[in-house]
């Protein structure tokens, strides 16, 4: 690894932690702005001035925002999360209950949507022009004009409502069998899949077709190689850059459609978490989740660029 490639990573990991500390002032003032008031909500409508501005005082909201903000920021860097204002529970472990489902739903959609999504998109290049590769493209387009509430909402409606096969709801109960969790994720992984497939698929076909029209795949055409040797050996090798940038960013575009499916189907998450705390104004929930999805967000950016940076033959 020479010293070009030690550089360039070193830069793009130095605008990931500026971004991160920039998104965190964006989160903390923003949540700021919030209409409505914290007490007021906790409280309720009959509350008094003198009973909202006591517990202002004991939540600390009366305090200068700025010095709020680098108690707050000090604190993720430590690991303390603070306390939930509606559940008076650490946010941690508010956080490490819904975590886990999250992950789980978004490993299931990624085990599914990424073999999919390269595997139609690559073979969609190799026979461009075809009947086969018309069709997958007119249906990623389609796929990139549907929403993800508008899929989930059409999946409710048929699936759950008229043909009665799944249920409308992704809750689990603890002594859920195979078949009831099984039954219960099928219809948000199907949304967050459709949602990503298309993106995939569409950059993968460029990447890899652009790769096929170079000189030196066509020279290896020439020579007699087979298609499969061409793409396996010859293009796809040189075609990683781009896909893992398709990857990450549709894998990131996953995060919004994670929030739409989780409240959609009212499934126990992190995203689902986060709008609860938004409707009842918990501010430190809301900052420490919206923290996490940023966090995540910069490090799938970031690991595509290195594995680009990393794959590219001319920087070796």
């Amino acid at each position: 690894m020479n010293k070009r490639i030690l550089e360039m990573i070193g830069g793009r990991l130095a605008i990931a932690i500026l971004s991160l500390f920039l998104v965190s002032l964006a989160v903390f003032f923003i949540t700021e702005l919030l209409p409505g008031d914290t007490a007021q909500e906790l409280l309720g409508q009959a509350v008094t001035t003198e009973a909202a501005a006591q517990l202002r005082e004991t939540l600390g909201l009366d305090r200068p925002a700025i010095l709020r903000y680098f108690e707050w920021i000090f604190g993720l860097l430590t690991g303390d999360l603070g306390y939930s204002h509606v559940s008076d529970r650490p946010v941690a472990n508010l956080v490490a209950e819904r975590l886990p489902n999250s992950l789980t739903l978004a490993a299931i959609t990624m085990a599914i949507t990424i073999p999919l999504a390269l595997g139609l998109g690559i073979f969609a290049a190799i026979w461009k022009g075809s009947i086969f590769d018309r069709a997958i493209s007119s249906a990623a387009i389609m796929l990139v004009s549907f929403p993800e509430f508008m899929i989930a909402t059409l999946l409710v409606m048929w699936l759950s409502v008229y043909m009665q096969w799944l249920p409308a709801l992704s809750f689990i109960p603890a002594t859920a069998d195979f078949r009831t969790i099984v039954l219960a994720f099928i219809m948000p992984v199907s949304v967050l899949v459709f949602g990503s497939c298309s993106q995939m698929i569409r950059l993968s076909r460029a990447a890899i077709a652009d790769a096929m029209a170079t000189p030196y795949v066509e020279m290896a055409m020439l020579k007699g190689a087979s298609r499969s040797r061409m793409v396996l050996r010859h293009a796809l090798p040189n075609a990683v850059a781009p896909i893992v940038n398709s990857v990450a960013l549709s894998m990131s575009g996953l995060l919004g459609g994670v929030i739409i499916v989780e409240t959609v189907f009212n499934y126990p998450g992190l995203a689902k978490l986060m709008v609860d705390g938004v409707s009842t104004r918990d501010m430190p929930l809301i900052q420490t989740c919206s923290m996490i999805f940023c966090g995540f967000y910069l490090v799938l950016i970031t690991a595509a660029d290195i594995i680009a940076i990393l794959s590219n033959p001319r920087l070796r």
